[in-house]
């Protein structure tokens, strides 16, 4: 069912009938409320609820047995993620990004099939410590934010490979990059790093690093090394 800009102020009720769907499409609307009637949906693998005014995600989210595709909560007003998000454990896209959410949920952790997560603009000044448990992850996209470290735990997303930290607080790299064998692209633009730490020059699928709009000179050491393997260095 593809709904999208519809004008939409509610969700028509015929929609809840429609229990073999496996596609819902309600982006672009002006909802301000999805209810728990979309537990009806038992077939759905794919959820469009971005840019609308929603201040809440339904429970029942959590039921969709299905729900394993994509999960689309980007652009609305949500202050917070509800628990019942980490019972989705086979979904393997979730952009909550463009939210005023502040924090995730401990229980993100429990969302063991994720391969992206999209997260930008939403005012984070930190990840859960569950986050490293999300050991199928790939993509991880945090731009925006206000984030001044990574927790430790991040170290154990080992299958990692683009990792976007641009736009925020940073003083450092992350010591948890440093655990991420696979990683090919970091992009930490427009943070307040100074220093380049050593171990960087090691990672060992890096192919393109992006520094640019800090304190770096392009010059060190470890930067320089990176280049010469071959690792595209903008800084």
């Amino acid at each position: 069912m593809h709904l999208r800009r519809s004008g939409l102020t509610a969700v028509p009720p015929e929609v809840w009938r429609e229990t073999g769907a496996e596609v819902l499409v309600l982006a672009g609307n002006e909802l301000t409320h999805v209810p728990d009637d979309i537990a009806a949906l038992t077939r759905l693998h794919t959820l469009d609820l971005g840019h609308n005014a929603l201040a809440a995600v339904p429970e029942a989210i959590g039921s969709l047995p299905a729900l394993t595709r994509c999960l689309y909560l980007h652009d609305n007003r949500l202050t917070r993620l509800p628990a019942a998000l980490g019972r989705l454990r086979t979904l393997s896209y979730l952009n909550v990004g463009e939210n005023p959410l502040a924090a995730l949920p401990e229980e993100l952790g429990d969302m063991a099939g994720l391969l992206e997560l999209r997260a930008q603009h939403c005012g984070l000044t930190g990840l859960p410590e569950s986050i490293g448990r999300l050991s199928r992850l790939r993509e991880l996209w945090l731009r925006g934010n206000a984030l001044t470290e990574l927790p430790d735990s991040a170290a154990d997303l080992r299958d990692l490979r683009e990792l976007e930290l641009r736009e925020n607080a940073l003083r450092a790299v992350p010591a948890a990059v440093a655990g991420l064998p696979l990683l090919r692209r970091l992009d930490l633009r427009a943070n307040a790093i100074r220093d380049v730490p050593p171990w960087l020059a090691h990672l060992p699928a890096l192919e393109k690093l992006d520094l640019r709009w800090n304190e770096v000179a392009g010059t060190e050491a470890p930067l320089v090394a990176l280049r010469e393997r071959g690792c595209a260095v903008l800084a």
